[in-house]
């Protein structure tokens, strides 16, 4: 139930010329789209700042949110990662040049979980400090290191790709039952309210499988492009349908800034003969997509088993790793992954899952590249307790301190390894279809200490 309650000033020791906040029509009242969450609304009068500390009635409000301002002198400030079925207590705190006023105790009952909402459990011993966020059916989930989960949004149907980005936002492509619609990428904020829509120029289908929102609301999309072409020169058919993977950057309006398309920089024969005889033809299959410190972007193609390097500029190819048009000198005498997902780079380091370049079953990999004299050393590869094929999907993260986060998409594992290659934390049992793991540090500010 919601709460209503007047206001009181508590004395500061300060001077001032400003008369201390005044907080009017403070209310308190559930999350619309999050049982785990409650927004918390006032009049701010002669206010910098303002948060909210909630605790048990009765008890210390221990736990505060962080600090916001008041914009033309309202404020709402929401109260997340909660607990399902409990009573709490609230006081707005508005602080300012003339001292600090609390609101009156506010009372709100968190309600139940939606009984469809998927249950975990987690540990290990050390995890990372944070939240792990990822796509379970239905919902975007975040969970605590207990595997508790702390934040939820449900989706308007089916997604496998939910992610954090860096302007604070999750995004999402939940999909319809309609197989000839074109489904957008949604924007949410940080209570589960959608915020936007991201398109692909030309009327492209956006695919699913990565995006990067920047700060300021611009972003990089992969889209879907299909050609009918003859393919009998190459040991295909006449009128093979095939499909190629498109990048875009789009700035926050979604005015398109930069197209790169396979069909303009690879061949056909690019991809394995047995992948290219039949009537319809998944030729690249973009998967990931990273932007590394030069600013230049890297694509995974699963299809080609390959990672290739993009002049943002130019749109020219710099190099490709893998597959069989690879440049690079590589550890050992068979390929150096296949079908790969969740390619990240970071300080001439490149990590992505291995999905089928293995005999024993999945594995993360981590590669130091150098790219002027064209090597790829492997440093690192993280394999799953309990040897692991990852069929589909599957992603890695870059965590500080040396950390690696792994998804092993429908292997159903999901675990965290330090440096040396050990488990710190891990769902227990099986975790269902991970596409795509992070971690982050705040519900409230996803994108502060954000890694790809």
């Amino acid at each position: 139930m919601a709460g209503i309650a007047g206001c009181g000033s508590e004395p500061s020791d300060a001077p001032s010329h400003r008369p201390p906040p005044a907080l009017e029509a403070a209310a308190a009242a559930p999350g619309t789209t999050n049982v785990l969450s409650i927004l918390v609304t006032a009049r701010a009068d002669f206010a910098d700042s303002a948060s909210v500390r909630y605790g048990a009635p009765g008890e210390p409000l221990d736990l505060a949110t962080p600090a916001v301002q008041p914009e033309d002198g309202l404020v709402e400030i929401p109260v997340l990662g909660l607990s399902a079925s409990t009573d709490y207590e609230l006081r707005m705190v508005a602080g300012g040049e003339g001292g600090v006023t609390w609101s009156e105790p506010l009372r709100v009952t968190t309600g139940p979980l939606p009984v469809d909402l998927p249950r975990f459990r987690a540990g290990g011993p050390s995890p990372s400090p944070g939240y792990v966020v990822f796509a379970a059916g239905t919902y975007g989930l975040a969970i605590d290191e207990a595997g508790r989960v702390a934040w939820y949004v449900r989706f308007a149907g089916p997604s496998l790709n939910f992610q954090a980005q860096p302007n604070g936002r999750y995004v999402a492509r939940p999909t319809t039952l309609d197989t000839s619609d074109v489904e957008p990428v949604v924007e949410f904020d940080a209570l589960g309210e959608v915020t936007r829509e991201l398109h692909c120029a030309r009327g492209l289908r956006p695919r699913f499988h990565d995006v990067l929102v920047e700060p300021d609301g611009g972003y990089w999309l992969m889209c879907d492009e299909t050609r009918i072409m003859d393919l009998t020169g190459v040991g295909g058919l006449p009128e093979a349908t095939v499909t190629g993977t498109v990048v875009q950057h789009l700035d926050a309006a979604g005015r398109l800034l930069f197209e790169w398309s396979a069909f303009d920089h690879f061949a056909i024969t690019d991809l394995e003969l047995e992948d290219r005889t039949g009537a319809t033809v998944n030729w690249t299959h973009g998967n990931a997509l990273d932007l590394d410190a030069d600013g230049n972007l890297l694509v995974s193609f699963r299809s080609l088993s390959e990672i290739t390097k993009i002049d943002t500029r130019s749109g020219e190819v710099v190099w490709r790793l893998g597959g069989l048009r690879n440049e690079f000198a590589l550890p050992g005498s068979g390929p150096p992954f296949l079908r790969q997902h969740g390619a990240r780079v970071a300080d001439g380091e490149l990590v992505l899952l291995d999905n089928f370049g293995e005999v024993e079953g999945s594995r993360a990999e981590r590669y130091a590249l150098d790219e002027e004299d064209r090597t790829a050393r492997l440093m690192q590869a993280y394999s799953p307790t309990v040897a692991t094929r990852a069929s589909l999907g599957g992603t890695t993260q870059n965590l500080p301190h040396e950390r690696t986060l792994v998804a092993f998409g429908d292997g159903g594992v999901l675990q965290e390894y330090d440096r040396e290659g050990q488990v710190v934390w891990q769902i227990e049992g099986n975790a269902g279809y991970v596409f795509r793991a992070q971690r982050i540090h705040s519900l409230y500010h996803p994108e502060v200490g954000l890694t790809r």
